[in-house]
């Protein structure tokens, strides 16, 4: 009875401009003050075998996802669960956030009076982990969900990042601490610090995956086409990203990276988790090998990118070579209503692109233009745009032959190459590169540029150790195939630096 009197006292200490409805409050906390908590509304029969369940939101986002245009919480009020709902920093790391979300489990678990169970979207499962791990939030807490988390990154982040997408994601708003950190090298470092600390194994670990990423033109369909090279995702996160090593995965299905959160997707499949006196196996045992679907390390070399800003009209070539079986071109910008005309090489026109928001919390505010081209003629393409002022980044999405041939590594010594261990399609005594390392050291970038003009002979190109730190490297490729046809390649991707010199991996 007290800790149902105690609902309207609590609401009052934390000053909500709200009344507590359930499936209904919280409708008034428009942005979401970080550190703010909500409790939802008591159900009338509590069964006390029922753990006490608190929502981690991720990335940009706020409580507000659990319950607007969601069935979660209706659904666990329901099923005669008592919630909580925190607030983090929509744009800040797992360490700030980690160490908020600690000091509020904290409180939410005196006010309950047991132990937790959290569940966690997205960005929200690594802060969750971060507070567990890092800042003493275990005692609190009795195991952790988290729903299509990024537990090794998001490669969507290292193009954010990347030299022809970094200043469209600033200009959008999505150049952050939150985005940086998610970056595969600076998480590959945070993986390093947490799956070898002592409190990793003190809260079992349950996640879910998904794989739905739309059809062409939905708005998840970009970054899941963006993702298809590292495998099965659901358009922002790859399933195997979505994995550790010591967890229990409870489910991947076909759900997109919105729909994994709601109630009616997969409250059913984890409620079993969050009673109280439900036997948890030993924590190791636990674990599914993650080499069902191999993490996959080294990035795509299926693209093509290039960007800038322009007024009142530009125009951007890219070579198709010989057998492509499919190109899918995408325009992203700020502009929804840009004039876009692609120009193959037999002179043919194309103008039927289809626009979508990016659901994409990291281009959150873009708009994608995309085309999708079958067995397309091989040499120059050009696309025209007009707008009276825009921001772009150009992507080419490959199929093809030569893609096989081209693999980005980097070593512990910084040393990159660019070439497969056997080529079969291109001439790589005719093949070039521009490389361009961004790093940015206590917020400051710094940038180094190289040019590769000749792989005859030279597996290797040296980059330079810049401190501690992440490291985004755009690589710009231009060669010729054995048919002596031109090809344009650009790779992306992110490694970690610690304070010893070591590449992070």
């Amino acid at each position: 009875m007290v800790k149902k009197a105690g609902i309207l006292l609590l609401v009052a200490i934390l000053l909500l401009p709200l009344q507590v409805y359930a499936g209904s409050f919280g409708k008034g906390d428009t942005s979401g003050t970080p550190g703010q908590w909500y409790v939802g509304l008591t159900p009338t029969d509590v069964d006390s075998s029922k753990s006490p369940v608190v929502f981690v939101h991720g990335l940009n986002s706020s409580s507000h996802t659990w319950w607007k245009d969601n069935d979660m919480y209706q659904i666990a009020y329901n099923h005669g669960f008592e919630t909580a709902f925190i607030n983090l920093y929509p744009t800040k790391n797992m360490w700030d956030n980690g160490k908020l979300l600690a000091e509020k489990l904290k409180q939410i678990y005196e006010y309950f009076g047991e132990e937790l169970v959290v569940v966690a979207h997205s960005k929200g499962g690594i802060d969750a982990q971060s507070a567990l791990v890092h800042y003493q939030a275990s005692p609190y807490v009795d195991r952790l969900i988290t729903l299509s988390t990024p537990h090794h990154g998001s490669q969507l982040a290292d193009l954010a990042y990347s030299s022809w997408a970094g200043w469209l994601a600033d200009i959008l708003g999505s150049k952050n601490p939150a985005v940086y950190s998610l970056q595969t090298g600076y998480m590959n470092n945070f993986r390093s610090q947490t799956d070898s600390h002592a409190n990793v194994y003190k809260d079992p670990i349950f996640t879910f995956g998904g794989t739905g990423w739309g059809t062409f033109g939905t708005s998840l369909y970009w970054g899941g086409l963006y993702l298809s090279s590292y495998g099965a995702n659901d358009g922002a996160v790859t399933v195997a990203n979505s994995r550790l090593p010591y967890a229990q995965e409870v489910k991947v299905a076909d759900w997109n990276h919105s729909e994994i959160r709601l109630g009616s997707s997969t409250f059913r499949l984890f409620d079993q988790y969050l009673y109280e006196n439900q036997t948890v196996t030993a924590y190791k045992t636990l674990a599914e090998p993650m080499d069902r679907q191999k993490h996959q390390t080294s990035p795509p070399t299926d693209r093509y990118y290039r960007g800038g800003t322009y007024k009142g009209s530009t125009s951007e070539n890219f070579a198709v070579e010989n057998h492509v079986t499919e190109a899918t071109v995408n325009w992203i910008s700020e502009r929804e209503n840009t004039e876009l005309t692609l120009i193959g090489p037999d002179g043919n026109k194309h103008s039927s692109f289809e626009v979508t928001p990016a659901s994409s919390k990291i281009f959150q505010g873009a708009y994608h233009h995309s085309i999708q081209l079958n067995q397309p003629a091989k040499g120059e393409w050009t696309l025209q745009a007009a707008s009276p002022e825009e921001h772009y980044l150009l992507s080419v999405h490959y199929q093809s032959p030569v893609n096989q041939d081209l693999d980005l590594t980097v070593n512990k010594n910084m040393e990159v190459s660019i070439l497969a261990q056997h080529q079969q399609t291109i001439d790589q005594n005719k093949v070039k590169a521009d490389i361009r390392l961004d790093y940015y050291k206590k917020g400051k970038q710094k940038t180094k540029s190289l040019k590769w003009n000749d792989l005859n002979g030279s597996s290797s190109k040296k980059l330079a150790k810049l401190g501690e730190g992440t490291y985004n490297l755009t690589i710009n490729l231009k060669g010729i195939t054995k048919a002596n046809v031109p090809f344009n390649r650009t790779i992306v991707t992110s490694v970690y630096i610690d304070s010893n010199g070591r590449v992070i991996k």
